[in-house]
């Protein structure tokens, strides 16, 4: 049985609610890989058909595909009816681990910022693999193991202090060494995964919460602690922040790692790895020529 790390019912409400409250400019992290994908997308020498979006917080992610000229038509999913008050087109209400779609019926998967507060990962990667057409792509996008690891830092050091130990409190972001691996254990082919990291500047500590709230990002842990520490254990927070991670000008840094995973579904056109012993040229020779 899979462990339930998340709870993805807390999740559903607070995009709800994040929906209803938006803030501006905290949609930088959308807005940023919205561009990228764009970016990904333009050496690929060829159209795909139909592309769901899953799961991303807003209709940025499909917005950017259909103006990509790449796809003819995009489904996008969500947990949450509510998501779709802005772009009724296509969409359809579901989850990661029981996407309501048939095997084979996309060209194009992109899932955008969702991946990381998923308790079965491997187990939503092969969804998606079932839901791709042969020589299809699917593209990931999460956050890292280096997501908000000063914020990490600065409540570690305040529970220890003044609770007198540590609450899971940051989710257990993926390494990007990982990716490969689960792509190819859920059967993606030509997997390629890479990272970058965007550093962002606040005023306080209280700015960076309030953007982390407003993506719906907060802590939806199942083991996290249920009562509130209270206004001096996040004052105490902040000040920690402040004197570690602060520049100069007294604005602190808080940085958001992007994982970034692509594989297609296998297709005969593809290229295949030579198999063992069908080399022409001894590695010794191989070597001598480099030279």
């Amino acid at each position: 049985m899979t462990p339930r790390i998340f709870d993805r019912s807390l999740l559903r409400l607070r995009r709800q609610r994040a929906m209803q409250r938006p803030l501006a400019g905290s949609d930088f992290l959308l807005r940023h890989v919205a561009a990228d994908i764009s970016l990904r997308l333009q050496p690929v020498q060829r159209e795909f058909g139909l592309a769901l979006d899953a799961l991303s917080p807003t209709s940025q992610i499909a917005d950017a595909l259909r103006q990509s000229g790449k796809v003819s038509e995009v489904v996008r999913m969500d947990m949450a009816l509510a998501a779709f008050h802005a772009d009724q087109r296509l969409a359809v209400i579901g989850d990661d681990d029981t996407p309501p779609f048939a095997p084979l019926t996309f060209n194009l998967i992109v899932s955008a910022l969702s991946l990381q507060a998923v308790n079965d990962v491997p187990g939503a990667l092969a969804q998606f693999r079932r839901m791709l057409k042969a020589d299809g792509l699917f593209i990931a996008v999460t956050l890292g193991a280096a997501t908000l690891g000063e914020l990490r830092h600065a409540l570690a050091q305040a529970e220890s202090e003044m609770l007198g130990g540590v609450s899971p409190r940051v989710a257990p972001f993926v390494d990007v060494r990982d990716m490969g691996s689960l792509l190819q254990r859920a059967g993606f082919a030509l997997p390629v995964c890479d990272s970058d990291t965007l550093t962002v500047r606040y005023p306080h500590m209280l700015a960076l919460m309030a953007d982390l709230r407003a993506m719906a990002a907060t802590n939806i842990l199942e083991e996290r602690r249920r009562t509130s520490p209270g206004r001096r254990f996040f004052l105490r927070v902040a000040e920690i922040y402040a004197a570690r991670f602060a520049d100069p000008d007294g604005r602190i840094r808080a940085s958001f790692e992007l994982v970034w995973a692509l594989g297609w579904a296998p297709h005969d056109s593809q290229q295949k790895p030579l198999k063992p012993g069908s080399a022409q040229m001894r590695l010794a020779e191989a070597l001598k020529h480099s030279r």
